[in-house]
């Protein structure tokens, strides 16, 4: 395992975090402190958390386990966990339960503390933008409890560039604590990313999060051209739900493209299609840490061993190209081309 700061924080964390969405939904509180153990086990720091995953469940497991493990274990993790959205009994029906006012997060975060069993956590993020608060009182809320000695670090999720801008921005105008993260979705079938938000990161010095490496399952070649999915997926055993994305990205011609440039690398590296993805968003330079999914611990094993595989120049091109967004035109097209090749005149 590598490790890499939290932007340009003096936080060091391991380059795959172990993320908690399936805690309490998918995967049941022993194969939770089995993934856990598993992580720190192969060297694994960063823990990724939300309060509103299985309304506070995922939490609660989590911080069960921080609870039944000794100092010297649970000192190695750094915690993290994101407040904006309705959890909890009531959330959804109290006007107030919801957002990035100071009201909200104050509560969410007091929430997130109890349930994790902690006194402070190493990174706090907006889990999404909020558009009837204003910025500068989400800041100064969040700076608020950097002071408080209850967050390190904060960080932004599920934002735009100019929305991640405006809190850089706001932050600095006012003096006070600002993002050193962004938590995104990135992986080779979502590369629009790559338009606004990791320039702007890049710019700001913010690392960057990546959420859902494996694209839905899609990455881990789980899913065939043209074909129904079936079995232990999601969609498997699920069918009704996420269909109508399902048939959009199959019907897709680039995301076969990926998948079979993808395949190639794996077959000629004697390693998995999932440990691939997750090696090329490693292999970006802005990555802070990859955020690994898993339902089950062998799931995670397997996408673990990416933690060792070096991709080549060579097969990192032939994943970009393979995966390149091809914006339209205005103002990803030529444009941004011409935006980021500016030449002066009489120069080289």
């Amino acid at each position: 395992m590598d490790y890499r700061t939290l932007g340009c924080s003096g936080t060091v964390v391991s380059d795959l975090a172990l993320g908690t969405m399936t805690f309490g939904a998918e995967t049941d509180r022993d194969g939770a402190f089995e993934q856990l153990d598993t992580f720190l086990a192969a060297g694994g720091t960063f823990v990724d958390v939300a309060d509103v995953y299985a309304g506070g469940v995922s939490e609660e497991i989590v911080g069960a386990w921080l609870a039944a493990r000794p100092a010297d274990v649970t000192e190695r993790v750094v915690l993290t966990t994101k407040g904006r959205f309705p959890s909890g009994p009531g959330a959804d029906t109290d006007p107030n339960g919801q957002g990035l006012s100071r009201r909200h997060l104050t509560r969410a975060l007091d929430a997130s503390l109890r349930r994790l069993g902690v006194e402070a956590l190493d990174l706090y993020q907006t889990h999404a933008w909020d558009p009837l608060t204003p910025v500068e009182e989400t800041v100064a809320t969040l700076d608020s409890f950097v002071r408080a000695g209850k967050i390190h670090q904060v960080g932004l999720s599920n934002v735009t560039g100019w929305q991640l801008q405006k809190f850089v921005s706001t932050a600095e105008a006012l003096g006070i604590t600002g993002p050193v993260t962004v938590q995104s979705q990135w992986n080779l079938l979502v590369r629009q990313t790559e338009f606004e938000i990791v320039p702007a990161a890049e710019e700001n010095g913010l690392g960057l999060l990546p959420w859902s490496p494996l694209g839905g399952g899609w990455l881990s070649g789980k899913y065939r051209r043209d074909s129904t999915p079936t079995g232990a997926t999601r969609l498997g055993e699920n069918p009704d739900r996420g269909m109508e994305a399902y048939a959009g990205r199959n019907a897709a011609e680039q995301t076969w493209q990926v998948v079979d440039a993808l395949q190639t690398v794996a077959e000629g590296r004697g390693a998995s299609m999932a440990q691939v993805a997750i090696a090329w968003l490693r292999a970006q330079p802005q990555v802070s840490s990859v955020i690994l999914g898993a339902r089950t611990t062998g799931q995670l094993r397997d996408t673990l061993v990416a933690a060792d595989l070096d991709l080549t120049v060579s097969e990192l091109t032939a994943l970009d190209t393979a995966s390149d967004p091809r914006p339209a035109d205005y103002p990803y097209g030529v444009p941004a081309v011409q935006q980021r090749s500016r030449k002066i005149a009489g120069g080289r």
